[in-house]
């Protein structure tokens, strides 16, 4: 690991502007995403995007899921929900099976992978509508970024408030 001196100087010091600059790009994918849902609006009309196409029963197309990375940091990242993790993928049930009985029909499960909401609104969508729906989701990675980036930098901060507090201690003429 090395002195706090030398793990303070792996902080990244750049993260800041880092951040920034992702804030700002967040901005533009939600806007786009806003503008392209208001012309799916003016070219379907209004009464046919709106809440009352939205599925009786939802389910969500993406999932968050959090990392340990380095030295305790949390990592966000933007998963498809029919995408199983590693820790996921295992059998079923963890019961013995029996290999004679009656023939047990199997339940009908939902779908690996959620219904695409864009069907929602009818077969043949306007292009501004699946533009709406990829500008929400590059805002969505963006976000999961902007967090993962505001936890570095936290990070970072209480490493050198602790460093700083080391460094009182250790001065001789200390009050």
């Amino acid at each position: 690991m090395g002195t706090p001196l030398e793990r303070s100087s792996r902080v990244p010091i750049g993260c800041p502007d880092k951040l920034g600059g992702a804030t700002r790009k967040k901005v533009a994918p939600d806007s786009n995403g806003w503008l392209s849902l208001a012309k799916a609006r003016y070219a379907m009309g209004a009464k046919s995007v709106g809440p009352l196409q939205y599925a009786s029963h939802m389910e969500p197309q993406v999932c968050l899921h959090t990392s340990e990375a380095q030295e305790g940091l949390q990592k966000f990242k933007v998963v498809r929900a029919g995408v199983h993790t590693p820790e996921e993928v295992g059998p079923g049930e963890a019961a013995l099976r029996r290999r004679k009985g009656p023939a047990k029909t199997p339940e009908p499960q939902s779908s690996e992978a959620p219904q695409d909401p864009l069907n929602w609104f009818g077969i043949l969508v306007p292009h501004s509508l699946r533009q709406a729906q990829a500008s929400f989701r590059d805002g969505l990675q963006l976000a999961a970024d902007i967090a993962s980036l505001q936890n570095r930098i936290d990070w970072g901060r209480n490493q050198l408030r602790e460093l700083q507090e080391k460094l009182k201690q250790l001065e001789p003429g200390a009050a």
